[in-house]
């Protein structure tokens, strides 16, 4: 329900330290029930970094692989997923996902061929681009993928008007990227006490409050907030926990937040 995005917060290059560090925040989110596990070749050093967490970590037991291709040159893709996997360490993954939608025709078929070989169980694309909705909202009824990724928070909600119920019709799972806007949303709203009702539904902090509209929609399979802090992946992991927001109440929600 909650997963880790890793664009930014993971691209830390060879630093010790810091290695260091992203490797306690994989160990206690693997330790708190976490299992999506989200990146990119696009976002640095992030894989590599990943494959140095999980060799130290050993088999965390519940992980959940998503990584992506993206490289305009079609030809490349096969090249780049197996660069992918010997990063991370890992023989198969357990989703592969074409980049913001750079050349998926092509794309998807490499990741067909992929799992044809038994090098991966899920196929999808994403997007974090609005832009790009009228084509993604065609890949949702054309083509035969099993996630979509795309941007949906509290604020962002375009994607309720058609793809989120487009993806339910179809079955495809949903990971929903920038929950906080890149940490924009906990400054905005961080300042302001979370009202009263918060209670009824388990939220003791805004990322849990955000995280919670978020996942409590139908159609939502996971949210992937990124972080570079232990303590901030205990607020995020704590929104799995208590009861979920019902419709009603995600109004009331949505409600408060247009109103600060």
């Amino acid at each position: 329900m909650i997963g880790m995005g890793t664009w930014i917060t993971f691209n830390v290059g060879p630093a010790p330290e810091l290695r260091a560090a992203r490797t306690e925040v994989l160990r206690t989110f693997l330790a708190r029930g976490g299992g999506v596990l989200d990146s990119s070749p696009m976002y640095g050093s992030a894989e590599v970094v990943i494959g140095h967490a999980l060799e130290r970590i050993g088999d965390p037991g519940g992980l959940f692989s998503a990584t992506k291709v993206w490289t305009r040159r079609a030809g490349q893709g096969p090249e780049q997923v197996a660069r992918s996997r010997s990063l991370w360490g890992l023989e198969r993954f357990d989703l592969l996902q074409v980049h913001n939608l750079v050349a998926w025709p092509e794309h998807l078929r490499t990741l067909q061929d992929e799992r044809e070989r038994g090098r991966v169980r899920y196929l999808g694309v994403t997007t974090s681009h609005g832009r790009r909705h009228d084509e993604l909202a065609r890949i949702l009824r054309n083509e035969p993928i099993d996630f979509v990724q795309l941007t949906y928070n509290i604020l962002d909600r375009e994607s309720e008007q058609r793809l989120l119920p487009l993806a339910a019709d179809r079955g495809i799972a949903v990971i929903t990227n920038r929950p906080f806007r890149q940490k924009a949303l906990i400054t905005r709203f961080e300042h302001h006490p979370l009202p009263d009702w918060a209670g009824e539904i388990a939220c003791v902090n805004w990322p849990q409050f955000l995280l919670k509209f978020i996942v409590s929609h139908p159609a939502v399979t996971c949210a992937i907030p990124a972080t570079t802090r232990v303590d901030h992946v205990e607020h995020n992991m704590g929104a799995m926990s208590g009861p979920m927001p019902d419709a009603a109440m995600r109004r009331e929600m949505a409600a408060y937040v247009r109103g600060l």
